[in-house]
This record gives C-alpha cells, structure tokens and sequence, in this order.
C-alpha cells in the first residue's frame, strides 16, 4: 500500500499535469492520485526508490498476470490466456511485448518471481491506470505502439472512462462532486457499472477491502499530504497543452496573447515570473532574446517529456 511519503512524491512529479487535465471537470489531484495508488501503487511506490527516470518509472507500470482459471474464476475477459491472445491478429506481437513488459517490471518490483518463471504469462494492464489489454482488439496500436508508457497517454484514458463512470452514475453534468460521489464513480470506472445499495463494497476484492472502499482510503490519505509539484526552473521545455499555449505580453492573463504556441513546441524558461511564480518568461528561439510569459502549468521539462499527440487542454 503507498505510504504518504510516496503519495507526495507521486504528487510532487505529477500534479502539474494533472490539474492541467482535469481542467473543466470534476476532478481533482487527489482523486486522480487515488486512481494511481489502487491501480500501481503498489509498483510505483518501489520503482521510485530505484535509481530511475520519471519517464521509465511511467513505462515500468504494468501489472495483472491473473489468467482464466474457469468460470468465474480468475480472469474472465479477453485475452484469457496466452493461446487467447495469440489467436488474434497480430496477437503474437502482442504477447511479445506483454512478456517483455513483465519481465522488465519484475526486474525492479519483488513478488512478481513465480509469474516470471512460467514462460506462459505475461501482463495484461498497461500504465499508471492501468488500462486493460481487453482493448487491444478495438485499439491495438495503444499497445502495440506502447503508448501507455507515456503518463499523459494513460492519464488521458483515465479521466475519459472516468467520464464514462460519471455518465452511469448520473453524475456528468455536475461540476463538482464529493469524495463519497467519486469513489462511486471509481467503482464504474473498475466495473462499468454502481449498484447505491451497496455502496463502497464494490469492485475488486482482494480478501481484504473492496475497490470502492481503497479507493476512500486512498483519497483521504492523499488529501491529507500536501505537496508541491516541482519548481519552474530556466531551461528547455515543452508545451502540453493539446489546442496549444498562449504566449502572453506579461505574466498574468490580463496581458495581450501575442500568439498561441502549438502543442510540443521547445522553448527555453530564462526566468520566472507571476506573484505566486507560476508564470514563465521565454525564448522561443533560444537566441538570448525573451519573446513573452506562458502559464508554467501548461509546460513540463523537456527531459521528462517525449513528443506526444495527446496533450491537456489550456482553459480560457
């Protein structure tokens, strides 16, 4: 189980690009980081402590190597087993990486030994939320390509069936929702479905507690743990917000927008600005000339960030 310590890391390396995506719903910080502590925590909160990237950590979080052991026992969705997967198309590609995915993950997290010594298995959930290999037969490039080791990949599927869990609980038109109304949605969001009779007891069970209610406790915990997500510093960024970034005459947003910088676009922090120094002053050509602010929210180091199509969005 993450601890608060690893939960404030996880925040601190996060949060930024969490609340630029939950911009305009729900959701906040700690309800996604929940999400993350029931689906990898128990994975990210030891591969943090090893001598990794931010970026490989996201890639490392692969999990659930549970096949079908017969009706209603074990795994009961596609792929079954490794015969399942490789009946598909290009399934035998797929089994390549998912051994592989397991393997590379086990190297750094204890408890996965016997999974590994069964050359059969493999992993069937990819990324931080865990988005399950069912899926590989409607969209099997997410896999194939490893599109789930970006965190701003499987962030943006999470908060899109976290949607989907709203809308089945009734909930998608309200703009805000309270920590109870959020672990319901996360029960849909685990089973595609709520049942209000029984409330937080839903969802996996692990002999223990059910999802619904790691889900509570994992929230409260999180809320109970303040972290700042890192400084802006002066060096090269990116963009990551999706219709692009408004690079401003001042740092605030009463300033003119000079231009809107598309999504991915480098650029160099010379200074920080902004009464609570969340603005950045940039060079856009890396000339030595400032050329304006953008909103430090919607701009992650360069270093921490390959090119991706799927960004967050910039409100206003």
């Amino acid at each position: 189980m993450p601890s608060a310590d690893d939960i404030g890391w996880f925040k601190q390396q996060f949060a930024t690009q969490i609340t630029a995506a939950v911009s305009g719903t729900p959701f906040d910080v700690d309800m996604i980081t929940a999400i993350a502590c029931q689906e990898t925590g128990s994975i990210w909160s030891v591969l943090r402590k090893a001598n990794l990237s931010i970026d490989r950590i996201a890639a490392l979080c692969v999990g659930d190597t549970i096949d079908y052991k017969g009706p209603h026992k074990g795994r009961q969705a596609f792929p079954l087993n490794k015969a399942d997967l490789l009946s598909k198309p290009r399934g035998g590609e797929m089994f390549t990486i998912a051994r592989a995915a397991l393997e590379d993950m086990a190297a750094y997290v204890p408890g996965y030994e016997g999974a590994v010594a069964k050359a059969e298995k493999f992993c069937h959930g990819y990324g931080v939320f865990q988005r399950d290999l069912q899926f590989f037969l409607e969209d099997p490039d997410y896999f194939l390509d490893k599109k789930y080791e970006l965190f701003s990949n499987t962030l943006d599927h999470c908060l899109k069936e976290l949607a989907r869990g709203l809308k089945t609980i009734g909930l998608e038109a309200r703009k805000s929702i309270s920590d109870y109304e959020f672990a319901c949605v996360a029960i849909a969001y685990n089973t595609g479905g709520f049942k209000a009779s029984k409330g937080l007891k839903q969802g996996y069970f692990d002999g223990t507690k059910y999802y619904g209610e790691y889900i509570a406790d994992y929230l409260a915990l999180s809320r109970s743990v303040e972290s700042e997500p890192p400084a802006i510093t002066p060096g090269p960024y990116v963009v990551i917000a999706r219709g692009g970034l408004k690079l401003r005459g001042g740092p605030g947003t009463e300033f003119q927008a000079l231009q809107t910088l598309p999504a991915n676009t480098t650029l160099q922090v010379v200074a920080i600005a902004g009464p609570d120094n969340n603005w950045a002053q940039v060079d856009l050509e890396n000339d030595g000339l400032l050329d304006g602010y953008v909103f430090g929210a919607f701009i992650v180091p360069a270093a921490s960030h390959p090119n991706s199509t799927e960004m967050v969005i910039e409100p206003g």
